[in-house]
Order: C-alpha cells, then sequence, then structure tokens
C-alpha cells in the first residue's frame, strides 16, 4: 500500500513524465536573437544534431499543454542551450516550457561581449523572451505568464541573481579584483589565460589589473525587475560584483546550486557570499566534488590542453550520475514556487 501510495504522489507532482520534448525556434524581438523552446509535445523524439551534441528531440512537434508554466534558461558566458538539455528536459516532463534566449554578443556563435557588457542586457532580454513566447500563436494558449521561473549557471546565475532583486555594480568587479587578483584570477580574465605558478604570473596580474582598472570604472548600481519573474535558480554564478545586502531578502524564492572544486568561480567569493546573507535561499545542490561545469549536460567535449578544459572539465572524482536527480530537484523547485497548491 506505501508503495503504491509513493506511486500516486510521484505521477502527481511529474504528471507530464512521459511527454516528449518538442523543440523549435522563435524570432527574438527588437533585434535580438533567437529564442529556442523546448516543450511538452506529442511528436515523437528523433534524432536531432545540434553543432557536437546528437540529441532526441521532436523538432517543431505538436505542441500540447503541460502545466502552464514557462521557465526561461540564462546560458552561461559563450554558452547554447544544448549544453542545458537534461535539465530542460526534466522540466518540461514536469510540464513546463522552457525558452533559452540568445544573449547577445556572449554566445557559442559569437564570443565578443562577455562580462558587464553582457551582464547589463540579459536581464532584459530575458524580459523579452517571454514577451516573444507569449505572444507565439503555438505557446499563447498554453501559458499564463503571472508566475514565471528563471535558471542561470555561471554568467546565466549573474542573470538569475539579478532577476531575484540584486543590484551590481562594474566598479564592483574592479574592487574584487583589484583585492583577489591571485585568489579567483579566472572570475577577473575569463578564458584567455591562466597563472601557472612561474615567472610570467606577475606580470599577467600587472596587465589584468590595468585593463580592469581602465574598463571597469561605471559605479553605476544595474538592477532589473520583471513582476512575472516569481522564481529563481542560480547555478554556480558569478557573485563578487553585487550589492550583497540587495540578496539578503531576494524579492522572490531563490534557488543555489554550488560546485566546491569551482576554480573559475571561486565559491567563497561569489555563491558563498550570497549564502552567507541570505537566509532564506534555498540550497537545491551542494556539490563538494563538482566544478563549474557540472551542470553542462551534456557536456561540451572540450579540447584538451585548452584553457575551457583546465576550467569546466569534471575534476578528478566527479560523478555525474548524480545530475538527473540535481535536475528533479530544481524542478521540483519551481513546482513549489510556480504552481498552485495541490
Amino acid at each position: 500500500m506505501k508503495k503504491y501510495l509513493f506511486a500516486c504522489v510521484f505521477l502527481l507532482a511529474f504528471g507530464h513524465a512521459q511527454a516528449e520534448v518538442g523543440l523549435t525556434e522563435l524570432p527574438g524581438p527588437e533585434g535580438d536573437g533567437p529564442i529556442s523552446v523546448f516543450y511538452p509535445s506529442s511528436s515523437e523524439d528523433k534524432a536531432l544534431q545540434r553543432g557536437p551534441f546528437a540529441l532526441q528531440l521532436a523538432w517543431q512537434g505538436e505542441a500540447v499543454r503541460g502545466n502552464g508554466r514557462l521557465v526561461i534558461i540564462s546560458h552561461g558566458s559563450g554558452g547554447n542551450p544544448w549544453v542545458h538539455t537534461d535539465v530542460a528536459r526534466t522540466l518540461v516532463q514536469a510540464g513546463f516550457v522552457v525558452a533559452f534566449p540568445q544573449h547577445r554578443g556572449d554566445h557559442s556563435g559569437q564570443f565578443t561581449d562577455p562580462g558587464p557588457a553582457s551582464w547589463k542586457l540579459r536581464p532584459a532580454e530575458v524580459s523579452r523572451a517571454i514577451d516573444a513566447v507569449g505572444q507565439s500563436p503555438q505557446f499563447a494558449p498554453l501559458l499564463a505568464l503571472d508566475k514565471v521561473g528563471v535558471y542561470g549557471g555561471s554568467a546565466g546565475g549573474h542573470t538569475a541573481l539579478t532577476l531575484a532583486g540584486g543590484r551590481w555594480s562594474p566598479a564592483g568587479l574592479r574592487r574584487h579584483c583589484d583585492a583577489h587578483i591571485a585568489d579567483d584570477f579566472s572570475s577577473c580574465v575569463g578564458f584567455i589565460t591562466r597563472l601557472r605558478g612561474n615567472i610570467l604570473d606577475g606580470l599577467k596580474k600587472t596587465v589584468a589589473l590595468g585593463v580592469i582598472r581602465q574598463r571597469f570604472d561605471d559605479t553605476s548600481w544595474y538592477s532589473h525587475h520583471d513582476p512575472r519573474i516569481r522564481a529563481a535558480v542560480a547555478s554556480v554564478p558569478y557573485a563578487a560584483d553585487f550589492d550583497m545586502a540587495s540578496l539578503a531578502v531576494p524579492r522572490i524564492p531563490l534557488g543555489l546550486v554550488e560546485a566546491r572544486q569551482d576554480i573559475n568561480q571561486v565559491p567563497r567569493f561569489h555563491i558563498d557570499a550570497v549564502r552567507a546573507v541570505c537566509a532564506s535561499c534555498t540550497i537545491i545542490a551542494d556539490l563538494p566534488s563538482a566544478g563549474h561545469g557540472a551542470m553542462l549536460s551534456p557536456l561540451p567535449p572540450f579540447k584538451p590542453g585548452t584553457i575551457a578544459a583546465e576550467l569546466l572539465d569534471d575534476p578528478p572524482g566527479f560523478d555525474r550520475s548524480v545530475l538527473p536527480e540535481i535536475d528533479r530537484k530544481i524542478a521540483a523547485f519551481f513546482r513549489q514556487h510556480l504552481l498552485p497548491s495541490p
């Protein structure tokens, strides 16, 4: 009897688990890039190639109603939707429509404006993506947009923190790097170079700080409020440039995913700083052996020996079999905060 009751509860919680996953692309509004949309579909999943990724999705499949809610995923710097296919699939199987705006100048097809230049644009791009999905004849009848979720990792996590009520400043990045250039070097310079413990390290730090001090002298605070966004999850976010007081009491429920072996955004300067001030935040996952790229699934085939591989590949000992359960916890977080109580 207990097993039967558990099965009933599971089916109520994830009643759309047998749905196929459709994929389509909508034009971005106001000159934005395309929006990739994953959604519950009655069409059959088939083999679909996107870049190096062999996926199983119903391209242009027939959309069916799920739970009536939308989740926007903000990809990381230089990212794309395909590295988040597995979490998108889990969300769709829980009933959500999932949309990915392509962030201008900071995606896998155009990596020209990462960092604060992109961070200023991303939250409004999320809002316009909500508009575009809601105005689509395909999805408008299937969705209510008064409660939308946002998920993001790395630079996308920065977007999620902003949409949760945080405010940040380019000058905050400069102050952080002035104080911690050696301890959090990759957060300050990105995928350009790394410290190697040799004679060149001093020159690298001097050049990096010179560029950062010149480029990031803007002391303005940046924020973005969209009342439709009612829950957010930030995974391994860039957070050192935030006014932490603005995240002490987020305006919406905020979930966090942490990777303790992250050398790209060293936890103590980023997500741990958020955790320290945010008593109401939900810790969805705290992964002791995971690196910065842990939640990328499928993981890109990084070229061995590259800086991207060093910063994003899994550290020895990390077991990717834990990811499906984390994806289900993310889906459960959004169900809890976006759907009516049973």
